[in-house]
């Protein structure tokens, strides 16, 4: 299977200036993701394949690749340094502020295919602001997409217990307060351990899914029906938004403790 990583890094950030190529722990904030990604295999060329020779019939065959998506020459210098191609810059327009991931993946996809005859059977979508994530994660994330026949996996994070949707209160249309699951509140589970499931929210780390998806109709996505669940432990699931979350990943860092 031919996967196509792309680490999205755009230099405008608000919350964080320059966020993409601040110091974390010693080296950029995007470094992390590119190491742990060199690092799991899942994305090598070919060992006797030039950096030219990728856009050949017989390496598209072959190569899976690691591209960095991004509008910054500063932060396309910083991710060729630690490995990582960059093979084009992203126009402005898909930059902005609000930008969705989904077309940025999709310029991504279309760009290599047009100009490097390149067609991957499945994308990773690795975003830098999830820096705790590891290579094993990368690695069981591909085995699980390969063994199950998903149209995609997600990396998720159990949702602690006293933010559980089992917990949960809501505000109903009569104003009376209920549980989020529509039970009346005299009927909360009083012990966690008794919830009928775990719940997970996403943790930002790995999105892995089928490359026909993007370009999907009526709707495209990251995700289609078959949609498989990769949990990954709290200590790992650190997403930078805000500086609280990054001394939190900070912190991480000089205790050693993920």
């Amino acid at each position: 299977m031919k996967i196509l990583g792309i680490i999205p890094a755009r230099g405008g950030s608000k919350s964080i200036p320059r966020k993409n190529i601040k110091d974390l722990g010693g080296k950029p904030l995007i470094a992390w993701t590119i190491d742990a990604a060199k690092e799991a295999g899942v994305f090598d060329l070919p060992a006797d394949l030039s950096a030219k020779a990728i856009a050949t019939a017989e390496a598209s065959a072959k190569a899976g690749r690691l591209i960095l998506s991004t509008d910054d020459f500063e932060i396309a210098e910083a991710g060729k340094k630690y490995g990582v191609e960059v093979p084009f810059m992203r126009p402005k327009e898909l930059a902005e502020d609000k930008t969705p991931t989904l077309p940025v993946l999709q310029h991504a996809v279309n760009w290599l295919r047009e100009n490097e005859s390149y067609e991957p059977d499945a994308v990773m979508l690795l975003q830098p602001t999830a820096p705790l994530r590891q290579a094993r994660h990368i690695v069981e994330a591909v085995e699980l997409f390969k063994k199950s026949g998903a149209d995609s996996v997600v990396s998720v994070v159990e949702i602690p217990g006293h933010f559980s949707p089992y917990w949960a209160v809501v505000e109903g249309e009569d104003g009376h307060a209920k549980l989020f699951v529509g039970d009346a509140i005299r009927k909360r589970i009083t012990r966690r351990q008794d919830f009928p499931q775990k719940t997970y929210a996403h943790n930002g780390a790995i999105y892995l899914f089928k490359t026909k998806l993007l370009f999907g109709s009526p709707e495209p996505s990251l995700y289609g029906d078959n949609v498989r669940l990769y949990p990954m432990e709290e200590k790992y699931s650190v997403n930078i938004d805000s500086p609280e979350d990054w001394e939190l990943a900070e912190r991480m860092i000089q205790t050693a403790s993920f």
